[in-house]
């Protein structure tokens, strides 16, 4: 059975692409570099978005695919959509080893609100970046520097949904459920 695959593979000719990721627009209040999407309606609950909404976006489709593309060791990437899919099933992966079965849905924010806000984090092209040979690196200091103010927005945008998540429903301590796939490593890779 082959892993999933990116929706927003079809959008790539018209998405913004440094490197070889693409910048997808996003439903975020997060200030950044990303085209912004319109807000969810009212009567739409943020944890299950239907795929078709004008709304719906690559980080809705990480968190909903993470939990299924974290069982294969291996990806057939697709393009730049599927990158970026990547790129955002890591850092979940990583925000994931943070939060601890004790931990207070205050504390859990601090963590990773702490991990996305954190500005020295690896783009691809840098030495310390796990999976350079899949990623191109940006072709200037200038791409660079926009490639990271946008994985930077996506970092913050899915630490708050991920928070959503784990502690749905008002409960205060995370989710068993979340938490089982702490030990799991995409591609075997981490962040």
């Amino acid at each position: 059975m082959p892993a999933y695959h990116s929706i927003f593979l079809q959008e790539d000719a018209n998405a913004r692409v440094i490197g070889n990721i693409s910048l997808s627009p996003l439903r975020t209040r997060t200030r950044g570099p990303a085209y912004a999407l319109p807000a969810l309606a009212a009567d739409v609950d943020p944890l299950n978005i239907d795929p078709d909404s004008e709304s719906y976006d690559a980080l809705d489709e990480v968190l909903s695919l993470f939990r299924a593309n974290t069982f294969f060791r291996n990806f057939e990437i697709k393009g730049p959509a599927d990158r970026l899919l990547i790129y955002g099933i890591l850092f979940v992966s990583d925000c994931l080893t943070k939060i601890k079965p004790n931990m207070s849905p205050k504390d859990a924010e601090k963590v990773l609100l702490h991990t996305a806000l954190d500005t020295n984090f690896a783009i691809p092209g840098d030495a310390s970046f796990p999976l350079n040979q899949a990623f191109e690196p940006p072709g200037d200091k200038t791409n660079a520097e926009l490639l990271r103010q946008y994985l930077s927005q996506v970092r913050q945008e899915l630490a708050i949904r991920l928070l959503q998540r784990v502690y749905a429903n008002g409960s205060v301590t995370p989710s068993k459920w979340w938490l089982s796939f702490t030990k799991r490593k995409f591609m075997g890779k981490s962040l």
